[in-house]
């Protein structure tokens, strides 16, 4: 009999969490404005409402804490890390950041100026802001088959390279440099091909372009490309980031992902002129460039938590439990995005609650039905989070209407997972009756999901 497949670590700490009842849940609810991300920890039994910076360090992690050198300058944590991030990427240069966001905004003002266009694969909300931020415009130009949720294609991250030829040959003197995002948040975490890596580098070139990864994800992304492309299938993950990142310019990252840690992030890059001209932004905003906003143990954590990230097994164990939940939800008969992504699941709330008003936001009206069953907070990914168009001010609707249940690393086993899948078949056999949503009351001009306010319809 084949052995099943068990976690490749063991649990060394915990912390407690607190269950509550319906009727708290309802009035906590009601008090944060039926906005998940204004609630208190607390106040949640399973926090799936991001895989960023919730991770659980490892003991080596929690010793390179210790161990950290939290001098300002010439930190040998730093040297520690800059030698790391050289040996999985290849990168030469870097440049340290408090997070993901912010190494978006230092690269970004470099690179992005007003009229800008920035084709890439479907932006993620933070990245798209700091496009719009600047007057720029975020140019999805995905694979079609990212937006039907059943198609099994295995790669839909993929940059659809017929749409970027025409936004090259459209407004290339306009575009600084192509975005891919690896794996695709946006789209459902679903991961992109080296064939498509390959691909777009090319077009790059043609057209003299950057070529830009977001990098929070990107071993798990390795690790979908060992698995569905066959060619990689005896490759080592290292070996496969290194050939990824060698088609690529530069990179920013939320460490906060693929990294392990609880907070930091980063920016990679082979050209020097480059590497000068962020430098400015990165003292400016971010600290001196060997601390870039973090302290010494922090980037010690961090380099123990890359080389973590890049092991297969961590990376099959974390795939095997996103798998295990989506397999329990699909049995019950749950619309989910397939193939299952990297991070976590995705479940159409389209298909879900088919009779709420797209105005109504039916993705973020079954994050509230599930906080309320069990206390799970989740988030929604579509038209709350797709915010309104800068000029018109009008609503954007996304093809796509998901509710994401991002898995923390390392911290929920699968008897909290059965929970999750259990209370999500509770709230779909009552489905039926959820004919109305919710409408904004306040809500902020950039970035709305964080801080919006809002009412149920009817009320």
């Amino acid at each position: 009999m084949k052995l099943p497949f068990a976690e490749p670590y063991k649990i060394k700490s915990v912390e407690s969490i607190s269950r509550s009842t319906r009727s708290e849940r309802t009035e906590w609810i009601r008090s944060a404005h039926y906005n998940i991300f204004q609630l208190k920890s607390h106040q949640v039994f399973i926090d799936l409402l991001t895989d960023s910076g919730t991770g659980a360090m490892s003991d080596r992690q929690w010793a390179a804490i210790m161990t950290g050198d939290e001098s300002y300058a010439g930190s040998r944590s730093f040297d520690e890390l800059h030698s790391t991030v050289q040996e999985l990427t290849g990168f030469p240069y870097l440049l340290p950041t408090h997070q993901g966001r912010a190494a978006e905004n230092v690269l970004f003002s470099v690179l992005v100026k007003e009229g800008d266009h920035i084709p890439g694969n479907a932006h993620f909300d933070t990245t798209k802001g700091h496009i719009e931020f600047r007057k720029a415009h975020a140019v999805d130009c995905t694979v079609d088959e990212a937006y039907d949720p059943v198609n099994p294609y295995p790669f839909k991250g993929n940059i659809d390279t017929d749409k970027l030829k025409k936004e090259l040959k459209k407004h290339h003197e306009k575009i600084p440099f192509i975005l891919i995002t690896a794996t695709c948040n946006t789209a459902g975490g679903q991961p992109v091909s080296m064939k498509n890596i390959r691909e777009v580098k090319k077009l790059a070139d043609q057209y003299n372009k950057l070529l830009v990864m977001d990098a929070a994800r990107f071993a798990e992304n390795a690790w979908f490309i060992k698995t569905r492309e066959k060619e990689y299938a005896n490759r080592p993950i290292r070996e496969i980031l290194l050939e990824m990142c060698s088609f690529f310019d530069a990179m920013t990252m939320s460490a906060k992902k693929d990294g392990i840690v609880n907070i930091g992030g980063m920016i990679a890059l082979k050209d020097k002129e480059l590497y000068k001209k962020a430098s400015t932004f990165n003292i400016l905003f971010e600290g001196y460039l060997t601390y870039g906003g973090l302290a010494g143990r922090d980037l010690a954590a961090l380099a123990q938590g890359l080389r973590e990230s890049s092991d297969f097994d961590y990376l099959e164990s974390r795939m095997q439990q996103v798998t295990w939940l989506g397999t329990a939800m699909k049995d019950a008969g749950i619309p989910l995005i397939e193939p299952f992504g990297g991070h976590a699941l995705f479940i159409d709330a389209l298909r879900f609650y088919p009779e709420v008003p797209r105005e109504q936001f039916p993705a973020q009206t079954l994050v509230i039905e599930l906080y309320l069953e069990g206390g799970i907070r989740s988030v929604e990914i579509g038209t709350l989070m797709a915010d309104r168009d800068p000029v018109t001010r009008e609503n954007r609707y996304p093809k796509l209407e998901l509710v994401r249940l991002a898995l923390p690393r390392r911290v929920y086993t699968q008897n909290h997972l059965a929970y999750v899948a259990a209370a999500v078949r509770n709230i779909k056999a009552g489905s039926s009756r959820i004919k109305t949503g919710y409408r904004i009351v306040n809500e902020a001009p950039i970035l709305r999901h964080f801080t919006v306010e809002l009412e149920p319809v009817g009320s």
